[in-house]
């Protein structure tokens, strides 16, 4: 990644090696080589903002679980949990640079929000950004996490915050069609199928029956809402939940419904819900419906 000659820098080390990065990007080195590897979109995962609260509510959720369960230090945890507010709060947006076409699963983008949240975290506690050795993204901030459970959770609550926007306006639409159907309910019209005139209808059977089909897609919408609350935090990397200590999963998951006031649940097997990608399948189906 280029660097103007002026800009001041800091050098960040991964297993790779080092990299300059600016000294006011609150992302750090493997976002920095997400964004060399992966020029592929020209749009950060920024433009979900959704996405990016979600990311930030699981950061929080996870801090909390492990201050609980004794994994974490109180005053780490304490960071963690502040800097994750600011976030969720619409603070530092703009710094989740890497792109929304990316390789690794997602890695980049658990990373970036690791990195975001750590570097505030660290300006919190009045120390320089890239200070890792006091907190760091990925033995605090990431602790008793993986990229396959925080990617896919944050997904599903940032799709559910979404929906809620959009199941109020397919609402509304629904609405203003039936009072079109009352409007119009004598006025004539030709009846169509095939492209071709049939036999005649008035205008507000026509309207009326639109507005059904948006009434039907909202229930189906409302359905797939709670495919979305099943989630597999405390997985870790294939669901085996290996590394992470046993009481994590419940309390992540009671600390992730008070954040995000979903009617959330663990998955009953972990392995199972860590592959499968059915909710989005149906989801995407009723959208595309």
């Amino acid at each position: 990644m280029a660097l103007d000659a002026m800009t001041r820098t800091r050098t960040e080390t991964d297993s790779l090696g080092s990299m300059e990065i600016p000294s006011d990007a609150y992302w750090g080195i493997h976002t920095a080589r997400a964004m060399e590897n992966f020029p592929i979109a020209k749009r950060p995962i920024s433009v979900y903002p959704d996405l990016v609260i979600a990311l930030a509510m699981v950061k929080q959720a996870s801090a909390r679980a492990n201050r609980e369960i004794g994994v974490l230090s109180p005053e780490k945890a304490e960071l963690i949990d502040r800097a994750a507010q600011l976030v969720i709060d619409g603070e530092h947006h703009d710094q989740f640079a890497v792109g929304v076409m990316q390789g690794g699963a997602g890695t980049s983008t658990n990373m970036n929000a690791n990195e975001v949240i750590t570097n505030i975290a660290l300006e919190l506690a009045g120390r320089e950004k890239g200070d890792y050795a006091f907190l760091s993204p990925i033995d605090d901030t990431n602790r008793s996490q993986s990229t396959n459970d925080v990617y896919p959770t944050a997904v599903k609550i940032g799709l559910s915050l979404t929906l809620q926007s959009l199941l109020e306006e397919l609402d509304l639409l629904r609405k203003a069609f039936l009072a079109k159907a009352v409007e119009f309910h004598d006025v004539l019209k030709v009846g169509r199928t095939q492209l071709q005139d049939a036999v005649p209808m008035t205008l507000g059977q026509e309207f009326h029956g639109f507005a059904t089909t948006l009434g039907e897609d909202y229930h189906r919408l409302l359905e797939n809402r709670y495919l979305l609350f099943e989630i597999n935090m405390g997985a870790t990397a294939i669901g085996t939940g290996i590394t992470t200590h046993p009481d994590y999963a419940p309390a992540v998951l009671r600390h992730l419904r008070q954040i995000t006031g979903l009617d959330l649940e663990t998955a009953d097997d972990l392995v199972e819900s860590t592959s499968d990608t059915g909710a989005f399948m149906s989801f995407s189906a009723s959208l595309k419906r």
